[in-house]
């Protein structure tokens, strides 16, 4: 008889282990999906096109909130959970609820859904999300370019929209963004890859994807999402951690996997994060992964135009996953506002509206700054109106991307930005040419 299997998910890792370990395997029946952490990507089927020929009708995707129910339901037998960057203890709870509606609860590991590739591959994960993946991606692929090397950047999924248009998605232009209906977590991630003249790669079928990829490079780069392990084997593994949340790298999932099985570990934002929380990240690596290279980073903010916050009663937007499920309170437009003199910073929760409301509700630490949820448009629209009803003079935008171009914000926006910087030797550069990959 075939193990009727319920997997936990967010619309990423969930549909990368089905591809990679169930699909084809007809001792196992994948009964359903479980969807949580973004909103409103349950209620969908996980298509037939993609699910493969074991499953007709394809496999329908519930709330989380329904876990227990599901199990007794439809007689699960064994529950994964394969989503990322939640605590020890949640993962634990996750698995007494499962085992108390009496499944089995088992994390799938790297050796059974890494992917090979024929192409070098350069892997960037994190111990949380917001840790700094993103600049040093970026500061990765232009080192390599600048060595003549032509990369893929394939980034972790995020398909939120119809999963069978976005099996395989190639980004080269802010046109391919546009066409695809991005949202506002996929334009931060594609969009300053895009403008540093690289081509992105997404969707959901990991294994097309990599192949396609393959055809057009040299090297792939791995850009990976919240703090998950890396989809395809890497020659290289980059993992950064932050100073300004020490101990999290040991209790983190997967983010302590991560930590232990680094090639080399970047402590990043040194230069705003206190000593001892750099000490602490140090010493921390020297226990759990002694053979790591070290580097130490930071990531300097730049501000467009500096002199416009000057006493100014300012809204600060942050990047959205870095301050909701990242639990960071504040960020790069938190610590510009300060910086340069902001008269006042507006507390965005009396102005939210639909979604955002239900975000704050969800986030309670988060205070001084509004996170720019964007997982589609009618969000974009609640995030929107969330802007222009505060009372701020100014708009602190601290996302990767310009986002005047999809909002209509009628506040003058100022935008900040950040790019990776080593601080002393190792530098990328030198482990990238250690490795023989430049």
């Amino acid at each position: 008889m075939r193990r009727r299997v319920l997997i936990m998910g967010a619309a990423g890792r969930d549909f990368h282990n089905f591809n990679v370990y169930f699909r084809d395997k007809e001792e196992f029946e994948v009964v359903c999906f479980t969807a949580t952490q973004i909103p409103n990507i349950e209620g969908r089927i996980y298509p037939p096109e993609l699910a493969g020929k074991l499953y007709p009708d394809g496999i329908p995707i519930y709330p989380e909130s329904q876990l227990a129910e599901l199990i007794k339901k439809h007689k699960i037998q064994k529950v994964i959970f394969a989503y990322s960057d939640v605590s020890h203890e949640y993962v634990m709870h996750k698995a007494s609820e499962a085992m108390a509606a009496g499944a089995s609860f088992s994390i799938l590991g790297p050796d059974e859904t890494m992917l090979e590739s024929t192409l070098p591959v350069v892997a960037v994960t994190a111990v949380r999300t917001g840790c700094g993946k993103s600049q040093t991606s970026r500061k990765i692929v232009k080192i390599l370019a600048s060595h003549g090397k032509k990369v893929a950047v394939i980034r972790h999924p995020m398909p939120y929209g119809d999963l069978v248009a976005q099996r395989v998605q190639r980004f080269a232009s802010m046109e391919d963004m546009d066409k695809a209906n991005c949202t506002i977590e996929e334009r931060e991630e594609y969009e300053p890859h895009i403008m540093n003249g690289a081509v992105v790669w997404a969707g959901v079928d990991y294994e097309a994807i990599l192949r396609e990829a393959e055809k057009e490079a040299d090297i792939i780069l791995w850009d990976g999402g919240n703090n998950d392990l890396p989809f395809y084997r890497p020659n290289l593994h980059i993992v950064v951690a932050d100073p300004h949340r020490p101990g999290h790298e040991a209790k983190y999932h997967p983010g302590e996997a991560n930590f232990r099985r680094a090639d080399v570990i970047i402590i990043n934002k040194e230069e705003t994060a206190d000593r001892a929380g750099v000490q602490h990240l140090w010493e921390s690596a020297r226990t759990l992964n002694p053979s790591a290279i070290l580097i130490d980073a930071a990531s300097p903010i730049f501000v467009q135009d500096p002199s416009a916050i000057a006493g100014k009663k300012v809204l600060v937007i942050e990047d959205g996953p870095t301050v909701t499920h990242g639990e960071m309170g504040y960020g790069a437009g938190y610590m510009a506002a300060k910086k340069y003199g902001a008269s006042e910073l507006i507390d965005p929760r009396p102005y939210a509206v639909g979604s955002i409301v239900e975000t704050f509700a969800k986030y309670p630490h988060l205070r001084e700054v509004l996170p720019a949820m964007g997982y589609g448009e009618t969000q974009m629209k609640e995030l929107e109106e969330t802007i222009n009803r505060s009372p701020a003079e100014v708009v602190v935008v601290a996302t990767p991307i310009d986002l005047g171009r999809i909002l209509k914000i009628t506040k003058k926006a100022v935008r900040v930005l950040y790019e990776l910087q080593e601080i002393g030797e190792p530098t990328l550069e030198d482990v990238l040419k250690n490795k023989g990959l430049i």
